[in-house]
């Protein structure tokens, strides 16, 4: 090709892509018009089935929907007979309560292949006595559980895969009666297992947020900051639109008002059966001049997000409904300001900003730090390399088969006998800012489905690799004889807990679990469980979030040292809650990740039709507040793959954790590297024992500190209510001791 050739064929492209450029937004017009066709027809669905004689299928007909569709929008329009609605109810609610039925296996199933056994030498460590306690620092709690000594056998050769034949009648796993979890597919079906969402891709943005005018606001005490200055408003009845009354007449152009102590929303709770329905019925306190903010284009009806200790009210001027929105916020989103003053709040928010624009020069502190943390993560999409253009964002099926299968942090109260009944004493371990450490490899691009008879055929060392990737199991378990620690693999149950941690010799149980996990069940010094693969997905193993990691763990080291290294107390503790707020951004920034079907809340006019499939959440003289399930959007930055990988990282990581000095390993931490009896709770990123642990704490992400000790006897706690009590009263009598020693 020559430069004339060139040349020409450079303004080719120019003009083509103006051309792609219109198709694009006539592409979006027509959407948005698509948009808001459907939602005319559904309030027309709605409308309709006010009519007495009213039928979903001549409905059905004349929309072009489907019988089912009408019967979502218009309940009312179910033609199921009322004895079989109320039977079907019946069979749910049956089996939604726990029961005790243990986990019984089919007899006749698939062969399956059988995991090698990757136990490994075990660890010899030193007991020394435990280390001295250090400063409390920020951290990101994993209740964990303890383990046996290192049993000093050493690594058998790899075992060569066989087809196992499946054991009938297992033993039960648990109390609670089992869950069935999702399986591939075979087939065409299967095939959506192995793809993306097509024209969905996480791309770097071509834009710059703009900052929001914030001012925070003790609503106890009626002190404002704004800015530098800090000003005594009088909050009235502190109603929403009293706030804003307040608040914009002293800060004029306020978009965000932070509540930093005071939670207005509880005012009067004691009057309603729920906090939720106090909040509520806060949020939509009448106001004169304010009216509730319901968004523009996708963000209709957006409204009010209802929580019981975290809401955001959004509202407008009832004069311009459509103008700009002022949103009221809880500082807990950010941080716990435990006790904090309202400039102090203030400055930790201009820490934190201060911190992440040395990282990025485009940094914007949103309104959550969910939204914070993936804006901050779209500016470290590569520009350059294999995924410059962006990661695609899997197929619905395959995301909602990695948030059935996928569970996030491990919260287990072990109950007698497995433990004493009088706890010679509590001792909680906390992993320092735990997910940080998680983030180095992920799993990227579109994954191979691995069958039971690939995985058979695949050499030893090819299964060892398989398993040590970025890869998604489903895998049959069997807790091996003589086993007398935890549990090391989840199992699905029904009720509130959803998963549980059999650790009963002989237990067999079918589940879904990260390579991570997988691989410690194989490889622990203790003793390898039996793990037979019946399927699974492999990923390409790649680093998406290992810039975006760095510089989190890079801020959140310069906050933490300066929390401890400023001479001014206050700019200490202003520090350290921004250093918590780099936590909440890494944390929730990840949870965003995982695009779980969403949850909307919203209010509408008394009188007008409702959103179709809302359930109400209460209602007054002017509007009703409801919620619906909004299931899986078409989010550009849905990537369970890397939320599910991260957290089963960090699930294996509270029973085995490995400290190293460069490529050495120098020591262990973890449940299975304490006595067997001696675990009390696990709790995400924490572990509670009876005895303390010689774990060392460097003050890095995933190290083990030493929390709270509480000295016994202690009656040991028969729920999760009673354990954060005395959680509570051992972080108080560490804190004392620590002080005492000081002075």
């Amino acid at each position: 090709m020559d430069r004339k050739t060139y040349t020409a064929e450079l303004a080719g492209l120019r003009e083509l892509r103006t051309e792609i450029t219109a198709a694009e937004k006539q592409v979006a017009a027509a959407r948005k018009e698509l948009d808001k066709l459907t939602a005319q027809r559904s309030r027309k669905v709605a409308g309709l089935a006010g009519y007495e004689g009213a039928q979903a299928p001549a409905i059905a007909k004349a929309s072009g929907l489907s019988v089912g569709d009408v019967v979502r929008i218009a309940p009312l329009l179910d033609p199921t007979p009322a004895a079989v609605r109320a039977a079907k109810a019946d069979d749910q609610a049956a089996t939604a309560a726990p029961a005790p039925a243990p986990v019984a296996e089919p007899v006749a199933e698939p062969a399956v292949a059988v995991a090698p056994a990757l136990t490994r030498p075990a660890p010899v460590l030193e007991q020394q006595a435990p280390a001295a306690p250090v400063a409390e620092a920020p951290t990101e709690v994993e209740d964990q559980a303890v383990a046996k000594q290192p049993n000093p056998a050493a690594a058998p050769v790899v075992p060569a895969v066989s087809v196992a034949p499946v054991a009938a009648a297992p033993r039960p796993v648990a109390e609670a009666g089992p869950r069935e979890l999702p399986t591939l597919p075979e087939g065409p079906a299967g095939a959506r297992f192995e793809a993306v969402t097509s024209g969905l891709v996480s791309k770097r943005p071509a834009f710059v947020q703009q900052a929001r005018a914030t001012v925070f606001l003790d609503a106890a005490a009626g002190m404002l900051a704004v800015r530098d200055q800090v000003v005594r408003v009088d909050l009235g009845a502190r109603t929403p639109g009293e706030i804003l009354d307040a608040v914009l007449a002293t800060a004029p152009g306020t978009e965000r008002i932070y509540i930093t102590a005071g939670a207005p929303w509880h005012d009067g709770a004691e009057r309603y059966s729920t906090l939720k329905d106090a909040v509520a019925a806060w949020l939509n306190t009448p106001s004169p001049r304010w009216t509730t903010a319901v968004g523009a284009g996708r963000d209709k009806l957006a409204g009010h997000f209802v929580h019981q200790r975290q809401p955001v009210g959004r509202y407008a001027p009832a004069a311009a409904p459509d103008s700009g929105a002022t949103e009221i916020r809880s500082m807990g989103e950010w941080f716990d300001p435990d006790g904090a003053d309202v400039v102090t709040c203030r400055d930790a928010f201009r820490l934190l900003w201060q911190a992440l624009r040395r990282h990025w020069d485009d940094a914007v502190l949103m309104g959550s730090p969910s939204q914070t943390g993936r804006d901050l993560w779209s500016r470290t999409i590569p520009t350059t390399g294999k995924w410059a253009g962006g990661f695609p964002v899997l197929s619905e099926e395959l995301r909602a088969l990695l948030h059935a299968t996928g569970g996030q942090g491990r919260t287990e109260l072990r109950l007698p006998p497995r433990v004493p009944e009088q706890l010679p004493a509590l001792v909680e371990y906390d992993r320092t800012f735990a997910y940080a450490k998680h983030l180095w490899k992920s799993p990227v691009g579109v994954p191979r489905r691995i069958t039971a008879a690939a995985f058979a055929a695949m050499s030893g060392q090819e299964q060892v690799k398989a398993l040590m990737s970025c890869s998604h199991w489903n895998i049959r378990v069997t807790v091996p004889q003589g086993w007398s620690h935890v549990g090391l693999l989840p199992a699905p149950v029904t009720g509130d807990r959803a998963w549980i941690y059999p650790s009963e010799p002989g237990a067999t149980f079918t589940t879904w679990a990260g390579g991570a996990e997988v691989h410690l069940a194989l490889s622990n010094h203790l003793m390898p469980w039996k793990v037979e693969i019946l399927g699974g997905l492999l990923f390409e193993d790649g680093k998406p979030l290992d810039e975006w990691g760095k510089r989190l763990k890079s801020a959140w080291a310069d906050l933490t040292n300066l929390s401890k290294l400023h001479g001014d107390e206050r700019q200490r503790q202003a520090a350290y809650l921004a250093s918590r707020a780099v936590r909440s951004v890494l944390l929730f920034g990840l949870g965003g990740f995982a695009q779980r079907p969403r949850l909307v809340s919203g209010t509408t006019p008394l009188g007008e039709t409702l959103p179709a499939g809302v359930e109400i959440l209460g209602q007054d003289d002017s509007v009703v507040t409801w919620q619906r399930q909004a299931g899986f959007s078409r989010d550009p930055y849905a990537h369970p793959e890397w939320a599910a990988y991260v957290w089963s990282g960090a699930r294996a990581a509270l029973l085995d954790m490995k400290y190293r000095q460069g490529k050495e390993v120098i020591g262990y931490a973890g449940a299975l590297h304490a006595k067997p009896g001696t675990v009390v709770y696990f709790g995400t990123d924490g572990i509670a024992l009876t005895e303390r642990q010689p774990w060392p704490y460097r003050g890095e992400p995933g190290d083990y500190l030493l929390k709270g000790h509480l000295t016994g006897p202690v009656e040991h706690p028969t729920s999760q209510e009673q354990y954060l009590k005395l959680r509570g009263l051992g972080r108080a009598e560490l804190a004392a001791t620590e002080k005492g020693a000081d002075q």
